[in-house]
């Protein structure tokens, strides 16, 4: 019987969470800024995935274009009190997602 505990055997979408949409995040490297409008599989060999291995996060950058990056390239946007900036939720709602957030996240994926 083999060992299904065995490293590098375990699926690195388990247990993973997803930045939700609707929360506004910075792009690492080019620097826009855009709001998470859900996620896009990728075909394209040697694209930066999401740890599914399959999809790359929408951002809306404006009214007109839509770019598209793995979750490593994205920096999570916060208010001074430290809360997602989610469009259209609560505060409630968004203390939820970023305390979600923030057990998964490094500190250095938030920024102002």
């Amino acid at each position: 019987m083999g060992n299904d505990n065995v490293r590098g055997s375990e699926d690195p979408a388990k247990g993973w969470v997803r930045i939700p949409d609707g929360t506004k995040v910075k792009h690492r490297l080019d620097g826009y800024e855009g709001i998470v409008d859900g996620l896009t599989a990728i075909v394209q060999k040697g694209a930066i995935l999401n740890p599914d291995r399959r999809t790359q996060y929408r951002v809306n950058v404006d009214d007109h274009r839509r770019r598209l990056a793995g979750e490593d390239d994205l920096l999570i946007l916060v208010d001074r009190e430290g809360l997602l900036l989610v469009q259209k939720a609560t505060v409630e709602y968004r203390r939820i997602l970023t305390d979600q957030l923030r057990g998964v996240f490094a500190e250095d994926r938030f920024t102002t």
